[in-house]
């Protein structure tokens, strides 16, 4: 029997997206496929950004003691357009990447080079030097702004990778001929206008988003204008169907008063970052306080200074919040959105959340770097009640699961994912074989497994390749690190696979334990015998308190967890 909430976020759905309604869906063909599409979606990212000009003086973003405007911010993003055009002579379709850390000027920039035509590439900006490099000489970047850090790492080479830099936020004006400051880039287009001569098409490119990387070279991922419209378009409607749809929290909130606050604490160039804080927030109004890195008690005095109202972050940081001493002794009376997504959510947050912002509009979601985040998502009251799901799959979205041997996977089983919708990613750059192996007829190959419920939630069983065969039963890592983290001393969790003689592989688990703990193996694995099958107790226990290694969207690297533990025993 469907759940009354899961009912009432059909309903209120059907009623934003049916004819005539402000996001009405229909379908459209895209390369000779058929796709579920908002039709009244921006189609291209000039329109996208247009309403972010109706906010003219209001507070834009707020950046360690900087407080700057819409108009500030969007008349910067306009001399970046012009310069792009004038000065570098690019051209509609030229990439231009963007390396730095998460400044007001990364916003700029961004506004910029998609408003001209040109391929925006956000680099990971915690990325060394031969990881910069490949980014540019990938994607062929013309120009690169960046931070000096980033500078410092790119700078011997920029002539050999044909790319001129632009420095935010430098130590002093970069010499030579293949590098300059931001404030000389923009003299003498201080006043420009929006590049409306510029005719941009939905077909477009418009972004390419290099994927994590947790093993090989990461893959760039190219977006189009057209998809981003329908990506930014899809999650305005879900968030105003959960509101509508669990009403309470929301009223509450507009009753305390509180201006529509959001903190970005997890990296622009991962589609968290960019879709869910940045371009939801610029076309909404809503004020963005940035923070330089992540650091709890910073995090928590924002909160209380700037009346923050929304967060998302990756599980562990916002768990990390919660757990703090400090939370107690913060005010976090406007803090209403906490919102998580790019990795598992354990279901211990849930609680945590209930119990300490029982009025709060908590939520997570499933999504990928190639369908531009869409996928699944579920808040209030639908996910604390559902913890262990990912949420509802959304309006445009379709899924499909398939067994290992290609055929669909029976109701309810664990299956690879398919996803088909309109906002997918048109092809890695220069990458037809990985393009041919990912995307197929219109549907993307998103590395998970999952199944549906009968309500229709979204599970994540695990990602594919961090599925462990144990004497031929699937053990499931996503299970073992929420089932680990019923334990209080547990931080983090990973779970991973290592060669058998004979099971062919066993499960190793690795922890990070609060300072104070007394937890050891022996314990934890106790823990497991108690709630799981005999299988799935790990054969292997570390436990450690620093912090797991994680790449840059927060993801624990388990190769790098894998491969010390094999140099340890011998086997690596």
């Amino acid at each position: 029997m469907t759940s009354e909430i899961v009912q009432k976020t059909r309903d209120a759905v059907a009623q934003l997206t049916g004819a005539g309604a402000p996001w009405e869906i229909g379908v459209e063909a895209i390369d000779g496929i058929d796709y579920l599409t908002y039709l009244k979606a921006p189609r291209n990212l000039q329109a996208l950004f247009a309403p972010a000009r109706a906010h003219g003086d209001k507070e834009a973003v707020v950046y360690e003691g900087e407080r700057w405007t819409f108009n500030q911010l969007l008349q910067q993003a306009d001399s970046i357009s012009r310069q792009l055009l004038q000065r570098q002579g690019l051209r509609k379709g030229d990439r231009v990447a963007i390396a730095m850390r998460n400044y007001p000027e990364w916003l700029s920039a961004f506004i910029g080079i998609t408003s001209a035509g040109l391929v925006a590439v956000p680099l990971n900006s915690w990325g060394r030097r031969e990881e910069l490099e490949y980014g540019l000489r990938d994607s062929g970047s013309r120009v690169v702004f960046c931070d000096q850090q980033r500078l410092d790492h790119i700078a011997p080479n920029l002539a050999e990778l044909d790319t001129f830099a632009v420095l935010v936020r430098g130590e002093a004006e970069p010499a030579g001929d293949r590098a300059c400051s931001l404030a000389t880039f923009l003299q003498g287009a201080e006043h420009a206008q929006p590049p409306t001569e510029v005719a941009l098409q939905p077909e477009d490119d418009a972004m390419i988003v290099y994927t994590s990387g947790t093993t090989g070279n990461p893959k760039g991922a190219v977006s189009t204008h057209f998809a981003l419209g329908q990506a930014i378009y899809n999650f305005e409607c879900t968030a105003i169907a959960a509101a509508m749809a669990d009403p309470g929290p929301v009223g509450k909130m507009l009753e305390a008063g509180f201006e529509q606050t959001a903190m970005l604490v997890v990296p622009l160039f991962h589609v968290s970052g960019l879709h869910s804080v940045f371009l939801l927030s610029l076309r909404a109004g809503r004020r963005v306080v940035m923070m330089y890195k992540w650091d709890v008690a910073r995090a928590l005095q924002l909160i209380e200074q700037e009346r923050v109202t929304m967060m998302t972050a990756v599980p562990t940081m916002t768990m990390e919040m919660l757990s703090s001493p400090l939370w107690e002794q913060t005010d976090t009376a406007s803090l209403f959105g906490i919102g998580g997504g790019g990795t598992a959510s354990p279901p211990t947050l849930a609680d945590q959340i209930r119990r300490l912002k029982p009025d709060s509009f908590p939520g997570t979601g499933w999504g990928l770097t190639e369908s531009n985040a869409v996928g699944a998502s579920f808040t209030g009251a639908a996910y604390l009640d559902n913890p262990r799901a990912a949420g509802l799959p959304h309006p445009i979205v379709a899924l499909k699961f398939l067994d290992e041997d290609g055929h669909t996977a029976a109701a309810g089983q664990p299956g690879q994912i398919w996803i088909k919708v309109a906002s997918h990613f048109k092809e890695y750059w220069g990458r037809p074989d990985a393009t041919a192996e990912t995307l197929r007829d219109g549907w993307v190959d998103s590395g998970d497994i999952g199944y549906l419920d009968d309500d229709g939630f979204l599970y994540i069983s695990d990602r594919a390749k961090d599925m462990v065969i144990r004497g031929g039963e699937n053990i499931y890592c996503a299970e073992i690190e929420n089932v680990a983290h019923a334990l209080p001393a547990v931080v983090d969790a990973a779970a991973f696979g290592v060669p058998h003689a004979t099971l062919g592989e066993e499960l190793v688990l690795t922890l990070r334990v609060r300072p104070d703990s007394a937890l050891d193996a022996a314990a934890v694995k106790a823990h497991f015998g108690a709630h799981l099958a005999a299988f799935k107790v790990p054969a292997h226990v570390a436990l450690q308190t620093e912090e797991l290694p994680k790449n840059a969207s927060g993801k624990t690297l388990k190769r790098v967890l894998k491969q010390a533990f094999l140099d340890q025993r011998g086997g690596g």
